[in-house]
């Protein structure tokens, strides 16, 4: 059973960023399917959504920390990092590969930011770290 973060993380509309050249080579961001070397971590999050490159292609974000949640429908499996009320990643993928909460992972994955507080990854790929 999808809690209501779920549901509201997968119906939202995204937000917009603002304008600037992609990407800081220091940052998660990356343009189309790459990793960033230096990935978001729930400390740093909310810093660089702030900052997230506005850019007509797929720009992928990379993250690392633990899991707060791990949830499946039978299709998808619903990850996610950080705890509220500090900035959520949520990574959408197809198995949760017998990561649990407190796992420490790494997520990349199409960027999307929800609201405020949350951030969607879909697709994503999830690896234990």
């Amino acid at each position: 059973m999808r809690t209501p973060f779920f549901a509201a993380m997968l119906t939202m509309f995204t937000m917009g960023a603002p304008a600037q050249e992609c990407c800081d080579p220091a940052g998660p961001f990356r343009k189309g399917e790459a990793y960033a070397d230096q990935p978001a971590t729930c400390k740093t999050i909310a810093d660089w959504i702030e900052r997230a490159p506005a850019y007509d292609g797929r720009i992928t974000m990379t993250t690392q920390g633990p899991l707060s949640a791990v949830e499946t429908d039978g299709t998808l499996a619903y990850l996610v990092m950080c705890e509220a009320p500090g900035v959520q990643v949520l990574c959408v993928t197809y198995s949760t590969n017998g990561m649990q909460p407190g796992d420490v992972v790494l997520f990349a994955g199409g960027y999307s930011r929800v609201d405020e507080t949350r951030v969607m990854l879909d697709p994503c790929l999830a690896r234990a770290e």
